[in-house]
């Protein structure tokens, strides 16, 4: 199995991005392809130890910036990292790409080049969330920002399958993010997708509101793309902030400092399920590929993690699964929408 992985995307690019390949071709069996500057990729992984690891480079010239926008990359960077390994991907010769770069042309390669899948209207990000009782996909965080009822009730179809598939959920519970849980409750968006969803065969369980995202209720929670990527990035600041707010709070006296050498290993533990770096990248869901999306700030850790799971989403034949049942549902749904 090989992961074309862009070497040249990312905060910490390439010594990062590279050094995170090395880590998952030595330990989740597959072979990484390194595209991007051939010079500075073979001068960073001269510093680690290789021999015999699956690991190749294609070279890309050009880089993609973060200030660059999707429609300049298609029309002007056709040779970038990232198109590039996009492309291995179209040809059979890679069966995902990985990105830490710039997501808006990473989505663009991926729908230009990939395109969706048969019957899906709008692919979507979708990305883990820890709770108390596991983990929830969340579903878009960025990719729509402005969408129509379908779209959304596609989104809660894809990410039905990624609970299932993926994480392992028998029949996960979907759950529609509004401002109340009331059925009335939400814009004409909401209320629409609300109503489709009750009459699929989805295991929807109605409205849920912002405070229950994290109680382990529902499996996964549905929203568009603007909220769903502002809830997210409130949700990193604050468990940046809650971890800065506990060490101010601990290391400001003696009791607190000898308390926490006793409550370190449960600090650490705490710390470890709330970093993002731990579930790797987001899945663009409904393209015909797989494309994983990772966080511009992405470890050595994380990149090897977005490994797996473009690893595990090849394995479980992700994409047949989304595909099978967004034509089960839609079929399903098509005379409630010519009522409409």
């Amino acid at each position: 199995m090989k992961i074309a992985l862009d070497a040249m995307g990312g905060d910490r690019a390439p010594e990062t991005i590279v050094e995170g390949a090395v880590l998952a071709a030595r330990d989740l069996d597959v072979e990484v392809i390194l595209v991007g500057d051939k010079t500075k990729i073979e001068a960073v992984l001269a510093h680690h130890a290789t021999t015999g690891l699956p690991l190749s480079i294609v070279h890309a010239s050009q880089k993609v910036e973060m200030e660059d926008s999707p429609s300049s990359v298609i029309r002007k960077k056709r040779s970038s990292s990232i198109w590039v390994a996009t492309e291995l991907v179209k040809k059979s010769e890679a069966v995902a790409v990985i990105s830490a770069g710039n997501t808006g042309a990473t989505m663009a390669s991926s729908l230009f080049i990939l395109g969706p899948l048969s019957g899906v209207e709008r692919p979507a990000i979708a990305t883990l969330l820890p709770t108390l009782k596991g983990q929830a996909v969340l579903i878009d965080v960025g990719a729509n920002v402005d969408c129509k009822p379908q779209h959304l009730f596609q989104f809660a179809i894809m990410g039905d399958m990624y609970a299932e598939k993926i994480l392992g959920i028998r029949d996960p519970k979907i759950g529609l993010l509004s401002i109340g849980e009331e059925d009335t409750k939400g814009n004409e968006l909401t209320k629409e997708v609300f109503k489709m969803l009750k009459a699929s065969s989805l295991g929807f369980i109605g409205n849920v509101e912002g405070r229950d995202v994290y109680s382990g209720e529902t499996d996964v929670v549905v929203c568009d793309g603007f909220i769903g990527n502002v809830a997210l990035k409130i949700s990193e600041g604050l468990s940046d902030a809650i971890i800065k707010f506990l060490k101010r709070e601990i290391l400001d006296s003696f009791m607190g400092k000898l308390g926490y050498f006793f409550l370190k290993p449960s600090f650490a533990r705490f710390k470890k399920k709330i970093d993002y770096a731990e579930y790797g990248g987001a899945p663009l869901l409904g393209v015909d590929g797989i494309s994983i999306i990772c966080h511009g700030n992405s470890s050595a850790r994380a990149i090897k993690n977005a490994i797996r799971v473009a690893r595990d989403f090849h394995k479980k034949g992700m994409n047949r699964h989304i595909k099978e049942q967004i034509g089960t549902q839609m079929r399903l749904s098509s005379p409630l929408a010519e009522k409409r």
